[in-house]
Protein backbone atom coordinates (compact mmCIF):
# COMPACT_ATOMS: atom_id res chain seq x y z
CA UNK A 1 0.00 0.00 0.00
CA UNK A 2 1.65 3.53 -1.46
CA UNK A 3 0.70 6.17 1.15
CA UNK A 4 0.87 9.85 0.64
CA UNK A 5 0.47 12.17 3.50
CA UNK A 6 -0.66 16.12 2.59
CA UNK A 7 1.23 17.93 5.48
CA UNK A 8 0.62 21.70 5.74
CA UNK A 9 3.37 23.90 7.64
CA UNK A 10 1.71 26.28 10.04
CA UNK A 11 2.60 28.64 12.87
CA UNK A 12 2.77 26.36 16.16
CA UNK A 13 -0.28 27.36 17.58
CA UNK A 14 1.19 26.56 21.34
CA UNK A 15 2.11 30.03 20.83
CA UNK A 16 -0.44 33.10 21.50
CA UNK A 17 -0.38 35.06 18.50
CA UNK A 18 -1.39 38.57 18.39
CA UNK A 19 -2.28 41.00 15.60
CA UNK A 20 0.78 43.21 14.33
CA UNK A 21 -0.73 47.16 14.84
CA UNK A 22 1.19 48.58 11.87
CA UNK A 23 -0.16 46.02 9.22
CA UNK A 24 -3.27 44.59 10.54
CA UNK A 25 -1.86 41.20 10.35
CA UNK A 26 -0.85 38.29 12.59
CA UNK A 27 2.65 38.96 13.82
CA UNK A 28 4.66 35.41 13.33
CA UNK A 29 8.03 36.84 14.52
CA UNK A 30 9.82 34.88 16.45
CA UNK A 31 6.78 32.11 16.21
CA UNK A 32 8.21 28.66 14.69
CA UNK A 33 6.35 26.48 12.04
CA UNK A 34 5.32 23.39 12.08
CA UNK A 35 3.27 20.34 11.09
CA UNK A 36 -0.22 20.92 11.31
CA UNK A 37 -1.46 18.75 13.88
CA UNK A 38 -4.17 17.40 12.09
CA UNK A 39 -2.05 16.26 9.95
CA UNK A 40 0.12 14.96 12.31
CA UNK A 41 -3.07 12.60 13.50
CA UNK A 42 -3.11 11.43 9.60
CA UNK A 43 0.96 10.39 9.57
CA UNK A 44 0.32 8.37 12.77
CA UNK A 45 -2.42 6.66 11.30
CA UNK A 46 -0.24 5.95 8.68
CA UNK A 47 2.07 4.70 9.97
CA UNK A 48 0.12 2.72 12.35
CA UNK A 49 -1.64 1.16 8.85
CA UNK A 50 2.01 0.47 7.49
CA UNK A 51 3.06 -1.24 10.62
CA UNK A 52 0.28 -3.79 10.45
CA UNK A 53 -0.20 -4.34 6.56
CA UNK A 54 3.51 -3.32 5.04
CA UNK A 55 3.69 -0.83 2.40
CA UNK A 56 5.24 2.89 2.10
CA UNK A 57 4.48 6.18 3.72
CA UNK A 58 5.62 9.07 1.81
CA UNK A 59 4.46 13.15 2.95
CA UNK A 60 4.13 15.71 1.17
CA UNK A 61 3.93 20.00 1.92
CA UNK A 62 3.17 22.40 -0.48
CA UNK A 63 4.04 26.49 0.42
CA UNK A 64 6.62 29.58 -0.29
CA UNK A 65 8.82 28.73 2.31
CA UNK A 66 11.23 26.04 3.11
CA UNK A 67 9.59 23.13 5.17
CA UNK A 68 12.65 20.76 5.23
CA UNK A 69 12.62 20.95 9.01
CA UNK A 70 8.54 20.27 9.15
CA UNK A 71 9.48 16.79 6.79
CA UNK A 72 12.50 15.10 8.33
CA UNK A 73 10.45 15.26 11.61
CA UNK A 74 7.93 13.40 9.55
CA UNK A 75 10.25 11.17 8.30
CA UNK A 76 11.81 10.87 12.25
CA UNK A 77 8.21 9.46 13.21
CA UNK A 78 7.72 6.87 10.72
CA UNK A 79 7.62 8.12 6.90
CA UNK A 80 9.75 7.03 4.52
CA UNK A 81 9.91 9.24 1.91
CA UNK A 82 9.51 13.26 1.61
CA UNK A 83 8.47 15.50 -1.17
CA UNK A 84 8.24 19.35 -1.04
CA UNK A 85 6.93 22.13 -3.34
CA UNK A 86 8.62 25.26 -2.82
CA UNK A 87 7.63 28.79 -4.72
CA UNK A 88 7.40 32.18 -3.89
CA UNK A 89 4.41 31.64 -6.28
CA UNK A 90 3.04 29.76 -3.36
CA UNK A 91 2.48 32.56 -0.59
CA UNK A 92 -1.03 32.71 -0.11
CA UNK A 93 -3.00 29.84 -1.22
CA UNK A 94 -6.57 29.24 -0.72
CA UNK A 95 -8.56 26.11 -0.73
CA UNK A 96 -8.90 25.87 -4.33
CA UNK A 97 -5.56 26.94 -5.38
CA UNK A 98 -3.58 24.41 -2.76
CA UNK A 99 -5.94 21.48 -3.92
CA UNK A 100 -4.53 22.58 -7.04
CA UNK A 101 -0.84 22.72 -6.48
CA UNK A 102 -1.10 19.49 -4.34
CA UNK A 103 -2.51 17.39 -7.32
CA UNK A 104 -0.78 18.58 -9.78
CA UNK A 105 2.85 17.80 -7.49
CA UNK A 106 1.13 14.23 -6.81
CA UNK A 107 0.88 13.50 -10.42
CA UNK A 108 4.19 14.93 -10.99
CA UNK A 109 5.55 12.39 -7.93
CA UNK A 110 3.76 9.66 -9.03
CA UNK A 111 5.43 10.34 -12.54
CA UNK A 112 8.73 10.32 -11.34
CA UNK A 113 8.87 7.40 -9.12
CA UNK A 114 6.76 5.50 -11.09
CA UNK A 115 4.17 4.43 -9.40
CA UNK A 116 0.62 5.74 -7.68
CA UNK A 117 -0.30 6.45 -4.03
CA UNK A 118 -2.98 4.24 -3.35
CA UNK A 119 -4.26 6.60 -0.55
CA UNK A 120 -3.82 10.12 0.16
CA UNK A 121 -4.66 11.71 3.57
CA UNK A 122 -4.90 15.02 4.89
CA UNK A 123 -5.86 16.44 8.56
CA UNK A 124 -9.76 17.19 8.35
CA UNK A 125 -8.48 20.79 8.71
CA UNK A 126 -5.57 23.33 9.24
CA UNK A 127 -4.68 25.47 12.53
CA UNK A 128 -4.17 28.39 10.89
CA UNK A 129 -7.41 28.93 8.43
CA UNK A 130 -9.93 26.01 9.75
CA UNK A 131 -11.51 25.97 6.85
CA UNK A 132 -11.76 21.76 6.16
CA UNK A 133 -11.99 22.47 2.22
CA UNK A 134 -8.52 21.04 0.53
CA UNK A 135 -9.40 17.23 1.18
CA UNK A 136 -12.80 17.47 -0.40
CA UNK A 137 -11.54 19.87 -3.50
CA UNK A 138 -8.18 17.79 -3.56
CA UNK A 139 -10.38 14.23 -4.51
CA UNK A 140 -12.18 16.46 -7.16
CA UNK A 141 -9.16 17.56 -8.87
CA UNK A 142 -7.77 13.64 -8.71
CA UNK A 143 -10.97 12.16 -9.38
CA UNK A 144 -11.06 9.45 -7.29
CA UNK A 145 -13.12 8.80 -3.55
CA UNK A 146 -13.39 10.28 -0.82
CA UNK A 147 -14.03 9.61 2.56
CA UNK A 148 -14.08 12.86 5.63
CA UNK A 149 -13.37 12.87 9.34
CA UNK A 150 -11.67 9.06 9.42
CA UNK A 151 -10.57 8.14 12.68
CA UNK A 152 -9.59 4.67 11.72
CA UNK A 153 -8.52 2.86 8.18
CA UNK A 154 -8.49 -0.86 8.18
CA UNK A 155 -7.63 -3.58 5.65
CA UNK A 156 -10.17 -6.30 5.34
CA UNK A 157 -10.27 -8.68 2.49
CA UNK A 158 -7.49 -6.95 -0.04
CA UNK A 159 -10.46 -3.62 0.48
CA UNK A 160 -10.05 -0.37 2.78
CA UNK A 161 -12.48 0.11 5.56
CA UNK A 162 -12.76 3.65 7.03
CA UNK A 163 -14.00 3.96 10.83
CA UNK A 164 -15.72 8.08 10.05
CA UNK A 165 -16.37 9.75 13.32
CA UNK A 166 -20.14 10.91 13.92
CA UNK A 167 -21.48 12.41 16.87
CA UNK A 168 -22.92 9.46 17.65
CA UNK A 169 -19.77 7.08 17.16
CA UNK A 170 -18.68 6.36 13.61
CA UNK A 171 -19.94 4.99 10.11
CA UNK A 172 -17.91 2.01 8.40
CA UNK A 173 -17.39 3.24 4.95
CA UNK A 174 -15.87 0.34 2.37
CA UNK A 175 -13.14 2.12 -0.24
CA UNK A 176 -11.75 1.65 -3.43
CA UNK A 177 -8.27 2.89 -4.38
CA UNK A 178 -7.14 5.22 -5.16
CA UNK A 179 -9.18 7.48 -2.39
CA UNK A 180 -8.31 11.07 -0.63
CA UNK A 181 -9.31 10.87 2.88
CA UNK A 182 -9.10 13.65 5.58
CA UNK A 183 -8.61 12.64 9.30
CA UNK A 184 -9.80 13.77 12.32
CA UNK A 185 -8.11 12.79 16.30
CA UNK A 186 -7.76 9.17 16.51
CA UNK A 187 -7.78 7.73 20.18
CA UNK A 188 -4.35 8.28 20.57
CA UNK A 189 -1.47 10.44 19.81
CA UNK A 190 1.40 10.80 17.68
CA UNK A 191 4.39 9.14 18.51
CA UNK A 192 7.42 10.90 19.30
CA UNK A 193 10.71 10.62 17.60
CA UNK A 194 13.96 8.99 18.90
CA UNK A 195 17.59 10.28 19.06
CA UNK A 196 18.03 7.79 16.34
CA UNK A 197 15.41 8.39 14.09
CA UNK A 198 16.45 12.21 14.46
CA UNK A 199 19.74 11.60 13.68
CA UNK A 200 19.07 9.35 10.61
CA UNK A 201 16.60 11.69 9.49
CA UNK A 202 19.20 15.05 8.82
CA UNK A 203 20.60 13.00 6.24
CA UNK A 204 17.56 12.48 4.10
CA UNK A 205 18.08 14.39 1.04
CA UNK A 206 13.89 15.82 0.10
CA UNK A 207 13.06 16.27 -3.54
CA UNK A 208 11.71 20.13 -4.16
CA UNK A 209 9.64 21.12 -6.65
CA UNK A 210 8.94 24.32 -8.19
CA UNK A 211 5.47 25.60 -9.60
CA UNK A 212 7.01 25.50 -13.09
CA UNK A 213 8.45 21.90 -12.72
CA UNK A 214 5.13 21.31 -11.52
CA UNK A 215 3.30 22.81 -14.31
CA UNK A 216 0.42 24.79 -11.71
CA UNK A 217 1.45 28.30 -11.76
CA UNK A 218 -2.26 28.80 -9.71
CA UNK A 219 -3.01 32.08 -7.97
CA UNK A 220 -5.83 32.35 -5.28
CA UNK A 221 -8.70 33.61 -5.89
CA UNK A 222 -9.98 34.21 -2.00
CA UNK A 223 -8.03 36.77 -0.42
CA UNK A 224 -8.10 38.12 3.36
CA UNK A 225 -9.51 41.87 3.59
CA UNK A 226 -9.36 42.48 7.22
CA UNK A 227 -8.20 39.86 10.52
CA UNK A 228 -9.75 41.04 13.50
CA UNK A 229 -8.83 39.70 16.97
CA UNK A 230 -11.76 38.17 19.25
CA UNK A 231 -12.62 40.62 21.97
CA UNK A 232 -11.67 40.39 25.27
CA UNK A 233 -13.85 38.94 28.13
CA UNK A 234 -15.54 40.81 30.74
CA UNK A 235 -14.47 40.66 33.88
CA UNK A 236 -17.41 38.32 35.79
CA UNK A 237 -19.74 39.30 38.53
CA UNK A 238 -19.01 37.89 42.12
CA UNK A 239 -22.07 37.32 44.45
CA UNK A 240 -20.98 38.43 47.72
CA UNK A 241 -23.68 36.66 49.71
CA UNK A 242 -22.91 34.19 52.19
CA UNK A 243 -26.45 32.72 52.52
CA UNK A 244 -26.95 30.09 49.78
CA UNK A 245 -30.78 30.99 49.49
CA UNK A 246 -29.93 35.24 49.01
CA UNK A 247 -26.77 34.28 46.47
CA UNK A 248 -28.89 32.03 44.57
CA UNK A 249 -31.85 35.06 44.84
CA UNK A 250 -29.19 37.94 43.72
CA UNK A 251 -28.00 35.78 40.82
CA UNK A 252 -31.39 35.11 39.67
CA UNK A 253 -32.04 38.96 39.77
CA UNK A 254 -28.73 39.52 38.00
CA UNK A 255 -29.07 36.81 34.99
CA UNK A 256 -32.60 38.65 34.74
CA UNK A 257 -31.05 41.65 34.71
CA UNK A 258 -29.00 40.88 31.59
CA UNK A 259 -31.76 38.86 29.61
CA UNK A 260 -30.09 35.41 30.62
CA UNK A 261 -33.17 33.72 31.46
Amino acid sequence: MQILICVKQVPDDSIEIRLDKASNKPNLSGVSMVANAFDTYALELAVRFMEANGGIVSVLTVGAEDASNTLKNCLAVGAKEAYSVQDPLYADLDGLSAASVLAAAINKIEQDRGQKFDLILCGQESTDEITGQVGPMLAEKLGTSFVSRAIAVNLKDSALEVNQETEEGYNVVSIETPSVVTVSKPDYDPRYPTIKTKMASRKAVIPTYTAAEIGAEVQAKVRYNEYVEPPKKEAGIKILEKDVTLAVSAATEQMKKDKAI
